[in-house]
């Protein structure tokens, strides 16, 4: 615990007063756990932040726990290591075990967002056993459902400037000379993903994988289908409507 007193001994006051400001405002809120589930390019990444600051969830990217359990060290992070330097998946078990530590942090009190998981009927199972033990479960399951046709126009037009991260859409935002950041005039580059190609195997995977999972929580009574191909702002309406009832 002592630790714990000294670190918060050097949090500065104008950050302290903000963090309890944050959670008096928060406590008010209703608790909110829910799923975001859609296609690369369907806006999820944009909306997230978005809901995680309007109803003081906590953000569960399935990519990033791992990762942070491995470099803890956690008992749970030294089984996940384990099956990836022998190059296989890390099991439904342990990322379940891994989000179940991580709701336990004081951010998720109110809730969370799970983002990349769960991909597969069995995966959301797995998540629905888990929080019925701690006596809770999925509110609602947000479904970013777009046409693939509009997706590949959003990702494959979407160029950067590798040394700033300035980044460029061929039709929705592009640069003053065709192929050239409008700061430096360097040349701008398109990410490995962005091609039609990896887009077309991307899409491919997850209506195989995860439209079940659309169906799983349909049947549920707790998906949302939101019309991902709107502009942002209207997007983001929908989604609180969505949350509010």
């Amino acid at each position: 615990m002592a630790s714990s007193a000294v670190a918060l001994e050097d949090v500065p006051s104008v950050d302290m007063m903000t963090e309890l400001l944050r959670r008096f405002k928060c406590s008010s809120k209703p608790d909110k756990r829910l799923v975001l589930i859609g296609p690369p390019g369907s806006g999820k990444g944009t909306q997230s932040p978005v809901i995680k600051d309007e109803y003081c969830l906590c953000h569960l990217a399935t990519g990033d726990m791992l990762r942070s359990a491995v470099a803890a060290k956690t008992p749970l992070g030294i089984k996940a290591k384990e099956a990836m330097d022998k190059g296989e998946l890390v099991s439904d078990d342990l990322v379940v075990g891994i989000i179940d530590q991580a709701m336990k942090k004081p951010s998720c009190e109110k809730g969370f967002i799970l983002d990349g998981f769960p991909r597969t009927v069995v995966q959301a199972e797995k998540l629905d056993e888990m929080l019925e033990k701690q006596g809770t479960k999925i509110d609602k399951v947000l479904n970013f459902a777009i046409d693939d046709s509009i997706l590949e126009e959003r990702i494959t037009g979407r160029w950067i400037h590798p040394a700033s991260g300035r980044s460029y859409h061929t039709k929705f935002a592009p640069p003053k000379v065709h192929g050239f950041d409008d700061v430096t005039g360097e040349p701008l580059i398109q990410r490995k993903d962005d091609t039609a190609q990896v887009l077309k195997s991307r899409l491919e995977a997850f209506h195989k994988q995860t439209e079940p999972v659309i169906d799983y929580y349909a049947k549920k009574g707790v998906l949302a289908q939101l019309h991902a191909e709107k502009p942002p702002k209207e997007v983001t309406v929908e989604v609180q409507k969505v949350l509010s009832s």
